[in-house]
């Protein structure tokens, strides 16, 4: 049997601390769009993942034909291109991929539906992300291990909308987070970009919420 690796990225960011991810979705009016991928999964992480015995906690895709089986399961995304590369600490990945609806965006972002919503009310839609719902290390030593194995790594996430549109950072009680990361506005596109540890550390939640 075949190994099915998941693409789902918002998981992903709380699977492992050596990972960074930069995301950008491009929304047509029609619900249709491109997105374009690159993320940087750490040699050695990826070393352990493909010792004896360890193969099934590697789940992240580094190879296209990984690449390709994982989208089989998702009929409305289509792979546009795919390239691999490596540098002195990483396996860097790069694919853009046509999604058909506004469905197969959500479903490639988190087929269980649990780290994200979309809603209408009127002529605005809201599309949530849940980068952590509510994780924090409390051990002092923990943390510290923490903050040194994500450190050089981070989330960077926009979206280029067909319209106006706007982002927003905020916890889990709504509470707008946005000192602590760094954004940018390029016109049409929005962007968000925090340190890996900031999210994997976000004892009060982190969520992203583009609207337009």
């Amino acid at each position: 049997m075949k190994k099915i690796i998941p693409i789902l990225i918002l998981p992903l960011l709380l699977l492992t601390s050596c990972f960074g991810v930069d995301f950008e979705i491009a929304l047509n009016a029609d619900g249709s769009g491109i997105i374009t991928l690159e993320y940087r999964v750490s040699r050695a992480f990826d070393a352990i993942g493909r010792l004896d015995g360890n193969a099934r906690w590697n789940t992240i895709p580094v190879g296209l034909s990984d690449f390709e089986r994982s989208l089989e399961r998702l009929p409305n995304i289509r792979l546009l291109s795919f390239a691999a590369a490596e540098d002195a600490r990483d396996k860097i990945i790069t694919a853009r991929m046509e999604f058909l609806s506004i469905e197969g965006l959500l479903e490639f972002l988190d087929a269980t539906g649990q780290r994200t919503s979309l809603s209408a009310n009127g002529n605005e839609n809201s599309l949530i992300l849940t980068l952590n719902e509510g994780f924090s290390v409390s051990s002092p030593e923990l943390a510290l291990l923490l903050a040194s194995v994500s450190s050089g790594y981070s989330v960077r996430l926009g979206m280029r909308f067909p319209g106006e549109g706007n982002m927003e950072v905020s916890d889990n009680q709504g509470r707008l987070i946005q000192e602590a990361g760094e954004f940018e506005r390029d016109g049409s596109r929005v962007f968000a970009s925090f340190p890996l540890y900031q999210v994997l550390n976000a004892g009060e939640g982190m969520n992203v919420q583009f609207r337009w």
